[in-house]
């Protein structure tokens, strides 16, 4: 048994207070805090539960490289698909390199936990993929890394793709993903029967982008939400960025979230400007989990992203126009403990107390200077300890 003591941290901003970790998972500190074999001064910090990224593209990023302009011709989604496709491969480092880089940098910031979508088309095939799997390798006792095998130009455009996802899954993939099956592959039928086959074959959860508004985005939904529940599939699916969402009239948002929860059909944001919010506390009073996760970082698809899930946070709330310190701090909630349940919706802590803090929760940490929750969201401070299962992996930005 190992043991973990951290010492004057105030959990969600709480009382001063000291957390025990036990073989990685959070006890009471009369379980042994006496006898720990590490002890972690946290200097009357912020106790948080460690950030997970549900929605992040490491195979595209270019953190840490030299700032290009942005240079797609155009802002649809094919437009964007292909400038990437145009510039991947001459990047000044490998997919390898750029989403290590990438993953360290978001553990070094309080990331212990991310999924990541890795592209899988006729034009790269496999080799994004095997990128993000050797991230994932090189980090494995820093953070949990879930891979997606994404076909982000769709599956029935180019000849091959279905092929090459069951290919993915057997690499090493967990969750087999799908993409805007009417604007896209313009076959609804044959696209989702593709992603739900290759779930039911490979026992794979589904993570389906879903950018799609309107009337259309609607009409996908409801089919993807029909194949849930003909499958069985409670809990196995997650819809991304679900922008139809936010323009949807409200009765209609009530029975969506609603269906969501029945089937309990995740939800993740990535907190976009210029256009209506997600309606993230609709879908939170349903008991619908919700996701945070930044994207693209620095890509061929936009220069955002600084690797900082708590910066993503303050996106979430500033992008909702929040101002009270309740709802700053829920987006926080989002940022981890709602990430940590969309990648692992049979935790068993998903229930407990202590908004995931409590005992029995997992000992992934990030203890942050601040006054407040919401205080540390408006700063976002260096000066982070990172620890994962209760083992120091990052302090102050470096990782350990």
């Amino acid at each position: 048994m190992t043991t973990t003591l951290v010492r004057d941290v105030r959990p969600w901003g709480g009382d001063l207070t000291d957390l025990l970790v036990v073989d990685g998972v959070i006890a009471e500190p009369s379980d042994g805090g006496a006898a720990a074999d590490v002890v972690v001064d946290g200097a009357g910090r912020l106790a948080l539960p460690g950030f997970t990224d549900a929605h992040v593209h490491l195979d595209s990023s270019r953190i840490g490289l030299p700032f290009r302009p942005h240079s797609s011709e155009g802002r649809g989604l094919w437009d964007l698909i292909e400038n990437d496709r145009r510039h991947w491969r001459t990047a000044e480092a490998s997919v390898t390199e750029r989403a290590t880089t990438t993953l360290g940098r978001a553990i070094a910031h309080g990331m212990t936990r991310a999924r990541s979508y890795a592209q899988v088309d006729a034009d790269c095939r496999l080799e994004r993929l095997e990128g993000v799997l050797a991230a994932r390798e090189h980090h494995r006792d820093r953070a949990e890394l879930q891979v997606v095998a994404f076909p982000q130009a769709g599956i029935l455009l180019e000849p091959g793709v279905p092929d090459l996802l069951d290919a993915a899954l057997r690499a090493g993939a967990d969750v087999v993903g799908g993409l805007d099956p009417c604007g896209l592959d313009r076959d609804p039928v044959r696209h989702l029967d593709v992603v739900f086959d290759l779930a039911e074959r490979h026992d794979a959860p589904i993570d389906i982008h879903l950018h799609e508004p309107g009337e259309l985005g609607r009409f996908s939904l409801d089919l993807v939400l029909e194949r849930v529940e003909a499958h069985g599939l409670r809990g196995r699916a997650t819809i991304a960025h679900a922008f139809v969402l936010a323009d949807l009239p409200a009765d209609v948002v009530l029975a969506t979230a609603a269906r969501l929860a029945e089937w309990d059909v995740a939800v993740t944001t990535i907190a976009p400007g210029g256009r209506a919010a997600l309606p993230v506390d609709v879908l939170l009073e349903h008991g619908v989990r919700v996701g945070l996760g930044q994207d693209g970082q620095r890509d061929y698809w936009s220069p955002y992203g600084t690797t900082d899930m708590l910066d993503r946070a303050y996106q979430l709330a500033f992008t909702r126009g929040l101002r009270q310190d309740a709802l700053i701090e829920r987006c926080v909630e989002v940022a981890t403990v709602g990430g940590a349940v969309v990648i692992d919706p049979d935790a068993a802590w998903r229930h407990a107390g202590g908004r995931g803090l409590g005992s029995g929760c997992p000992g992934d940490l990030v203890l942050v200077p601040g006054e407040t929750v919401t205080s540390a969201v408006m700063d976002r401070p260096a000066g982070r300890t990172v620890l994962r299962a209760g083992r120091v992996v990052a302090e102050d930005g470096a990782l350990v």
